[in-house]
C-alpha cells in the first residue's frame, strides 16, 4: 500500500541529461577544520528511493555531478526503488553515519511511516532518524482537468462539486501520494466532497485525464507542460504562494479563496548521527552548488527551478510537513 508520493515520468529528460553531462567544473569548498577537510576519502553513496527519470532522481543527477567537482570525490548516484520510496529511505537511516550513505528524496518520506502506523506496520524508519541538509527543488502542485471540460476556473469546479458530492472523480499516483494527499486537502479546505481513482504512477494518472476517465487531477507543472502547451490540459489553480512563471494567467488557490498551498520537494538527508564536521563541509559544498548558475540552469531546462534551503530552514520545512502529511494521512484513513 506504501504507493509512490512521487511517481513521476521523465521531466525533459533530454534536456536534463545533456545539461548534466555539460556541467562544467565547480569551485572547491573550503574547510575551517582538518575533520572536515578529511571527508570525504572515497566516493559517496547518493540513494535516490525511486526509479530514474522521476523527480527524486531529476533533484540528485546534477548536485551529484557536481559535488564529484566540488568535493573531489564520485557522489553516485544509486537508485533504491520500492515501497513507495521507504526501502530506500530506510537504508539510509541505518546505514553507517560516516558520510558515505546519504539520500535525496521527496516529501514522502514524512508520509510512509504514517502510513505504516495506520495499517498497523512497524515503520521502516522513522523520520527522526534523518538530518536534513539542503532543500534542492520545491514545485507547487496544480489542479488540472481535460481541456475541453466545462470548468474554467476552480470556483466552477467547486460550485458543480457541490451540486454532485462525491460524484466528480479525479486521479493520483497513488494512495497516499502527493496528488491524492493534496486534492483531498483542497477538498476540505473547500468544502466539498470528490472521488478519488488511484492508479500506478503520475503517467497513467494524466493519460486517465486526457482520455476522460476521471475530471481532475493534481500535479506538478513540469509534468504535464507539454499537454498544456497542447491543448490537452487546462489548469484551473496553483497550489502555490503567488502565480508561477510559466502559467501567470492561472492564479492561486488563495486569490480564488481557499488558503492552501502544496509544494512537492527534494531535498538532501544524512543519517541522524553523521558527525558535525561532515554535515557542516556537505551544507557548504551544497550552497556553493545550488548557487551555480550552470547547475540551476540544467534545472531550468527540465522543467524546474532550483529552491536552495540550507539545513535549518529546510529542516523547518520537513517539520512542518510531517506535522500537516501525518494528519491528512489519518483524516483519510484506511484504503483497499
Amino acid at each position: 500500500m506504501r504507493d509512490k508520493i512521487d511517481a513521476l515520468p521523465s521531466i525533459s529528460r533530454r534536456a536534463f541529461v545533456s545539461g548534466v553531462a555539460a556541467l562544467p567544473l565547480a569551485s572547491a569548498v573550503s574547510s575551517s577544520a582538518g575533520a572536515q577537510a578529511a571527508w570525504p576519502t572515497r566516493n559517496v553513496t547518493m540513494i535516490v528511493p525511486f526509479p530514474p527519470g522521476g523527480l527524486a532522481d531529476l533533484a540528485a543527477r546534477p548536485v551529484a555531478q557536481a559535488l564529484d567537482k566540488v568535493l573531489g570525490h564520485a557522489f553516485v548516484v544509486d537508485n533504491r526503488a520500492g515501497a513507495g520510496g521507504a526501502l530506500g529511505a530506510g537504508v539510509v537511516a541505518k546505514a553507517d553515519p560516516d558520510g558515505y550513505t546519504m539520500l535525496v528524496t521527496l516529501n514522502s518520506v514524512v508520509v510512509s511511516p504514517e502510513s505504516d502506523r495506520l495499517f498497523n506496520r512497524t515503520p521502516i524508519y522513522e523520520v527522526p532518524q534523518l538530518t536534513p541538509v539542503a532543500q534542492i527543488i520545491s514545485d507547487p502542485n496544480v489542479i488540472a482537468v481535460e481541456a475541453t471540460s466545462p470548468w474554467k476556473t476552480v470556483k466552477d469546479f467547486i460550485d458543480d462539486a457541490k451540486k454532485r458530492p462525491g460524484q466528480i472523480t479525479y486521479s493520483s499516483s497513488g494512495n497516499y501520494g502527493s496528488a491524492h494527499l493534496s486534492m483531498e486537502m483542497f477538498a476540505r479546505a473547500a468544502g466539498i466532497k470528490l472521488q478519488h481513482v488511484p492508479y500506478r504512477g503520475a503517467g497513467p494518472a494524466i493519460t486517465g485525464l486526457i482520455g476522460g476517465q476521471v475530471g481532475a487531477t493534481s500535479t506538478t507543472v513540469g509534468t504535464i507542460i507539454s499537454q498544456i502547451e497542447a491543448g490537452k490540459i487546462r489548469v484551473l489553480g496553483a497550489m502555490s504562494d503567488k502565480r508561477i512563471d510559466n502559467l501567470p494567467n492561472v492564479p492561486t488557490l488563495k486569490e480564488a479563496g481557499i488558503p492552501l498551498s502544496f509544494y512537492v520537494w527534494a531535498g538532501m538527508f544524512v543519517p541522524k548521527a553523521t558527525p558535525d564536521a561532515v554535515v557542516t563541509r556537505l551544507r557548504g559544498a551544497m550552497r556553493t552548488v545550488l548557487t551555480d548558475p550552470a547547475v540551476t540552469a540544467i534545472y531550468t531546462k527540465a522543467g524546474t527551478k532550483v529552491a536552495y534551503l540550507d539545513a535549518p530552514d529546510f529542516a523547518k520545512v520537513v517539520a512542518e510537513d510531517h506535522t500537516r502529511l501525518a494528519k491528512v494521512v489519518k483524516d483519510i484513513g484506511k484504503l483497499d
